[in-house]
Order: structure tokens, then sequence, then C-alpha cells
């Protein structure tokens, strides 16, 4: 079906997204994957230099404070998050072929508003991506920032203190060594938070898109009959495309399921412990200090990366479950016995809203995501507990 109006860009949502993951190197040139060039050979370096090597020296640090539990719980919750960081950059190389057969498939004219009355019913689904997606961007680098500033802003560098706990098979404790270090955390912290940010930004983009579509369908269903305007034969046609629209839809969405199924697992687990472990590392440092404002940024900085995902999972269902009734609202009392059959069909297939989830096991809604919250609370009183003295 030809698009009325100027065709519209879902890509061009995701151009800066693209921009971001061609920079980290993932994202090849053209529509294929990766091969045997040069842009493969800088992904490699990347992946082994900014991030194996950076959580590898935290890692190898963990296991030497075993014992002392206030610098564990104060290192471990942003080394889960960088570890998820490694697993999301496997996961877009591992399906790189299905993310740009995705972002392909939603150029078809089949998902394209037909009007201008569609592109304003996808306009406020687009700004709140956006908003939410900056409030992201602004939480992160405002807790990088002070992360990686902590050592000068508490004038510890001069005893060598590096922003991460991390052991390195040389001194760090002399310059030029420690200079570097610094600012190999640095690259490597910025490399991760980048990558998983662009991540979370795309897959949420990706479920915004989904719900968009249910958006432009129900319009259709709505207004695909009008006895003025068509006729029964024409409202056959309508309506058969409008089935089509929903059965392409599901297939985008349980392709773009399939692709961060894993990663959504991972999110919900690592966010509920990341954000009770920075809770309780709050009640440990000095109030307003720079620690302080560094722990409270990323409890909401992990709170709206978790929130980004069941926000937009559960405009999906919302927007899914009205298309029984987008049918009810149409001018269907006047059409032949076989439309009304393609209808009672089309109803019976739309019943059940669609779920976005991660295995089945949690499912993209806001009701998991307060869950979370509690779950992280749970962890924070639990770490209070053992940590209270007797």
């Amino acid at each position: 079906m030809k698009s009325t109006v100027e065709s519209f860009s879902w890509q061009q949502t995701l151009k800066v997204n693209i921009l971001m993951l061609k920079m980290l190197g993932l994202w090849p040139p053209g529509d294929g994957t990766y091969g045997f060039n040069l842009y493969t050979l800088y992904k490699i370096f990347s992946v082994l230099c900014f991030e194996l090597c950076h959580i590898g020296a935290q890692t190898v640090k963990l296991f030497f404070i075993l014992d002392d539990l206030q610098a564990v719980t104060g290192s471990i919750f942003v080394l889960l998050m960088e570890m998820l960081g490694l697993l999301k950059s496997y996961c877009i190389i591992r399906n790189m072929g299905m993310l740009k057969q995705l972002t392909i498939t939603l150029s078809n004219d089949l998902f394209q508003p037909k009007n201008l009355h569609q592109k304003n019913l996808i306009q406020p689904s687009l700004n709140a991506w956006k908003s939410i997606a900056s409030a992201l961007w602004i939480l992160c680098f405002g807790w990088m920032l002070t992360w990686m500033l902590s050592p000068i802003f508490d004038k510890s560098f001069k005893q060598y203190r590096l922003p991460f706990l991390a052991w390195y098979p040389y001194n760090t404790q002399t310059s030029p060594q420690y200079e570097l270090t610094y600012l190999h955390q640095l690259t490597g912290i910025s490399y991760i938070c980048m990558n998983s940010l662009t991540s979370d930004t795309l897959i949420a983009a990706l479920n915004m898109y989904i719900g968009a579509q249910f958006d432009i369908l129900s319009d259709d269903v709505r207004n695909f009959y009008d006895g003025v305007k068509s006729s029964p034969a024409d409202a056959s046609g309508k309506l058969k495309s409008c089935i089509k629209h929903h059965r392409e839809i599901l297939k985008l969405a349980e392709d773009a399921n399939h692709f961060y199924k894993s990663l959504i697992f991972f999110e919900f687990l690592i966010g509920g412990i990341s954000i009770g472990l920075s809770m309780f590392q709050l009640t440990l440092v000095i109030p307003l200090s720079s620690e302080f404002y560094s722990f409270v940024s990323y409890t909401f900085c992990i709170s709206v990366q978790v929130f980004l995902y069941c926000w937009f999972g559960n405009e999906i269902e919302l927007k899914s479950s009205k298309l029984p009734y987008a049918v009810f609202e149409s001018d269907w009392t006047e059409l032949t016995p076989e439309v009304k059959t393609l209808l009672i069909i089309f109803i019976l297939r739309t019943q059940r809203p669609l779920k976005m989830s991660a295995y089945g096991l949690f499912f993209l809604t806001l009701e998991t995501f307060v869950k979370i919250l509690r779950t992280a609370y749970s962890y924070f009183a639990l770490l209070r507990e053992v940590n209270s003295p007797q």
C-alpha cells in the first residue's frame, strides 16, 4: 500500500544511535555483518582494550577484597553493569544481521503512516522516547563525571587513588603509570557507558515503533469503511490489508523480542541488584559529598534504564489491547456477511494483547518495574541488617 503523504523515515530517529554504534565498532558498513576487514579489527581491539581489560582488572581485584563487605559492595554493582555492557556488545555483534533487517523492515510501505492524522498519532510516542532517552544520557554522564573525578574532588589523587578498584601487573602508585591507568579507566568506562546507552535506547526505540504500529493499525481499522465514500468491496480489501499489517507487526515484535530477550533478562536481574547495592552505599558515605552525588546519580540512572524498557513494553501491551475496540468503533453495521466474518476472525486474533518478555519470566510492564524496585529495596534492607552493629 502506497503512502498518501510524504514517506516517514523510522530510521531517522535512530540516526544518532547508528552513528554511535559505528564509532564503537558495532555497526559494520552497508547492510551486511562483520567481515575480514579493518573495521572488524577495530572492533576486536576495542573490546579487548576498553572492555575486557577494564572489566578483567576489576574482577581480579574483587577476589582480593572479598572479606571487606563495604569495599565489595562499593565496586561490584558497577562491575555487574559493566559486564552487562559487554554482554550487550556480544548480542549486537551476534545478531547484527537480524538487527539490520529489523531497521530495513520498518521502511516497508505497510508500516508507513497513511496521512497527517496518523503522523500526529505516533508523535507523542516519539517525543516520549526522546525525553526518556535524553534523561538517561544526562544521568549516566552525570554519574560518570562525578565518579571519574572523585579522586580529584576529594584530593585522593595525591595518594594515587584510581576511580575504580582494580589490579594491574605493574605499580600504579608512580608516574606516568598512574596517569596512563587513570586514562585507560576513563576510556574504558566511557566506551562501556556509550555502548550500554546506545543499545538500551535502540531497543526502546524498536518497542516504541511496535507500539506506534498498533496506533496506525487501530486508526486504519477504525476507518477502513465509510458508507459514503467506499463500497463493501473496498472495505474487504482494506480489511485484508489491516489483517496483513497485524500479522507483520507480530512478526516484527517476535524478531525484536528474540534479539533482546537475553539482554532484558540480565538487565532486570542485575538492575535490581545494582540499585539495592548503590542505595546501601548511600548510607556509608558522607552526605552531600562527591561520592554521595555519584551514588545518587547512579541509582537514578539504573532506575531510568530499567524504566525505559518497561514503559515502552507496557505501551505495546496497552495499544495492542485496543485493537478489538477499534473494530467496534468502525462503521461495520452495513457491511456484507463475508466482511463481517473477516471482522470476527480479526477480533479473535487480537483478543490477547501482545506482551514483550524475557524468556517468559519477565514481562516488559510497569508492574515488573515496581517489582524490580521492591526487590532492590529488599537487597538494601538485607545489607543494612548484615552491616548494622550487633
